[in-house]
């Protein structure tokens, strides 16, 4: 009988016990993930306030401040900040404009349409170091395929990549031939989740397809187009692999962009310090930017319920 009683009481006991530790457990994989993430970055943290040079180690000791008010008064940072953020513009606008045309074509769901999103998705399985290495090969000025095809059109000697003046159109095709089916497949499955009841009735009402698309498609997929954009963003402002593999960020300073002019801080000048505090200016414009969208999503949703 005191078996029985002491067995009644304790399970209840274990159950909220278990109850109250389970969150905990739950969280732990994303308090891992929040670890690994922090100390890279109090670590870059740390040493862009240090004068960390490793061809002077006879000169290190924090600096806190000086390497970023150097960077404000360097004509080839402020170079790096508009390639970077120009970059930025280019390709995600291009990508968005495509992916979302791309994505209106294949909205209503057909064997036809599933194949072809599936077929317009195999860039997205090359990894971009190596496309970008493609990209070189069929771009090349003397037997390039590419180079080959515009020469049938009357246009001659068109150096691509390798000239400044064409440089950023190349990488900006690259990046664009990459990643626009991931704005293509976001903005696809956000179009096919949309309500069909305000397209029925408009097209019950015989509304021109223009009006439909500008007045109630736009606006009802625009949380998605923000989205879409926000990742594509965070990812073209820190591109490294595309324009460091086809062109080391030149011709010249053509390209030099903030990943790649990190990069060879590190590496060419072994100026540890001075790159991290341009890693540390990256993270800020992104974060900044970042802020920015998330509010214009939040703004939108908060009007989507007030109109609901």
């Amino acid at each position: 009988m005191a078996t029985t009683t002491l067995t009644a009481t304790t399970l209840p006991r274990r159950r909220r016990i278990g109850r109250a530790v389970l969150p905990y457990l739950l969280s732990l994989p994303a308090l891992v993930v929040c670890i690994g993430i922090l100390i890279p970055f109090f670590t870059a943290v740390w040493y862009s306030l240090q004068r960390y040079n490793l061809n002077l180690p006879f000169l290190r000791g924090f600096i806190w401040l000086e390497q970023y008010q150097d960077l404000l008064f360097d004509a080839a940072f402020w170079n790096t900040v508009q390639v970077s953020l120009l970059y930025t513009v280019l390709t995600v606008g291009v990508e968005l404009v495509l992916g979302l045309g791309i994505a209106m074509l294949l909205r209503r769901p057909s064997w036809l349409n599933n194949v072809l999103s599936i077929a317009l998705m195999l860039p997205l399985m090359v990894a971009p170091a190596i496309a970008a290495l493609m990209w070189k090969l069929m771009t090349h000025p003397d037997f390039g395929i590419l180079s080959y095809l515009v020469s049938l059109l009357g246009v001659t000697d068109f150096r691509w990549a390798s000239a400044p003046s064409t440089a950023l159109f190349t990488v900006v095709l690259v990046d664009v031939w990459v990643y626009t089916p991931f704005m293509m497949i976001l903005l696809l499955a956000g179009l096919r989740g949309l309500p069909r009841q305000p397209f029925e009735a408009a097209e019950l009402d015989g509304v021109p397809p223009s009006f439909v698309f500008f007045r109630i498609t736009l606006p009802m997929l625009t949380p998605y187009i923000i989205t879409a954009a926000l990742f594509r963003m965070l990812d073209a402002i820190q591109q490294f692999d595309i324009i460091y593999a086809m062109t080391q960020g030149g011709p010249g300073d053509k390209l030099m962009v903030f990943q790649v002019q990190a990069y060879l801080e590190f590496f060419q000048n072994m100026n540890v310090g001075r790159s991290a505090a341009m890693l540390m200016v990256l993270w800020l414009i992104a974060n900044v930017l970042s802020t920015q969208f998330i509010k214009q999503w939040l703004r939108l949703r908060e009007r989507a319920h007030g109109a609901a």
